[in-house]
């Protein structure tokens, strides 16, 4: 992993010292704390790929899109390719001791399947407190990765094709866990939900409105409604509104863009409006959000 910018949010970029140029690596938590400059591993970063970690011992707070996350044994956290994190740090600041495992991978790697579609695409669940069941089948699935990661020098070509399979089953793994934000198509609503947030990550800076995305579906404002309150309690129009904060929030964090310039990006043409509809899903200005992200 290498770092670039000198902004508040550090990008992070993938690269592999250990076994390049494999698009996946397993390592551990303290390994990556080492490789990371400590200014570095204490700021917020943004990654440009999926990050997996199992906690096995220790106890820390992640933050993940501005929302932070005990973790603790059996914790498991995915990260995926553009949100903004923070690794799991202690009461002072520092990076948690964590008795943890990381596999990090490219978009490009694993296997396309339908059933992990959803989970790599960018929304559902980035956190999960496992059962010690689960936690002992999720720690023998990265266990099995990693012997094999550490073979991938003696047979390239057919280690890489079994990391890739080995990666897929421990995603599909990852989907089957509870997820009140990715409910499966077999739900009451489930399909009609599924379809809106697919939709809803490709069209939210065009446009919050539920009749759009409804018309685009081929459903009725209120089936699309109904189906996003029985899965997450919530309207399909404070989806929207949500989704377009979260970018918002990573803009603001991340960028020196303009306050005006965010807004306009996300399709407000005055900045005052922008400004507003922030501070109402928020709670705070957007120039209050960025000094409390660069404090």
């Amino acid at each position: 992993m290498v770092r670039s910018g000198q902004r508040e949010v550090v990008d992070i970029a993938y690269e592999n010292p250990d076994r390049a140029p494999a698009d996946l690596e397993v390592l551990d938590f303290g390994e990556l704390c080492r490789r990371l400059r400590p200014s570095v591993a204490r700021r917020p970063s943004r990654l440009d790929f999926h990050q997996l970690l199992l906690v096995r011992g220790g106890e820390g707070t992640a933050m993940v899109d501005f929302v932070t996350h005990p973790c603790g044994p059996g914790t498991l956290l995915h990260l995926r390719p553009g949100q903004v994190q923070r690794l799991p740090y202690g009461a002072d600041g520092r990076p948690a001791r964590l008795d943890a495992v990381l596999v990090l991978f490219t978009p490009g790697f694993p296997p396309q399947l339908p059933a992990t579609a959803d989970l790599l695409a960018g929304f559902g669940s980035s956190a999960w407190h496992l059962t010690d069941t689960q936690f002992r089948t999720f720690d023998l699935a990265v266990g099995e990765l990693a012997a094999e990661y550490r073979e991938l020098c003696q047979a390239p070509e057919l280690t890489a094709t079994l990391l890739r399979q080995l990666l897929a089953a421990l995603l599909v793994r990852t989907a089957r866990l509870p997820d009140p934000d990715r409910p499966g198509p077999d739900r009451p609503g489930g399909e009609a939900y599924l379809a809106f947030r697919r939709e809803l990550e490709q069209s939210f800076a065009r446009t919050r409105s539920v009749a759009d995305y409804a018309g685009r579906l081929g459903y009725s404002p209120r089936t699309l409604t109904r189906a996003c309150l029985a899965a997450t309690g919530r309207t399909a129009k404070q989806l929207a509104d949500a989704r377009v904060a979260l970018q918002a929030q990573r803009l603001l964090a991340h960028t020196d863009l303009p306050v005006a310039a965010i807004g306009r990006s996300l399709g407000f043409t005055e900045a005052t409006n922008f400004g507003k509809f922030f501070a109402r899903e928020t709670g705070r200005t957007p120039g209050d959000f960025r000094r409390d992200q660069q404090g």
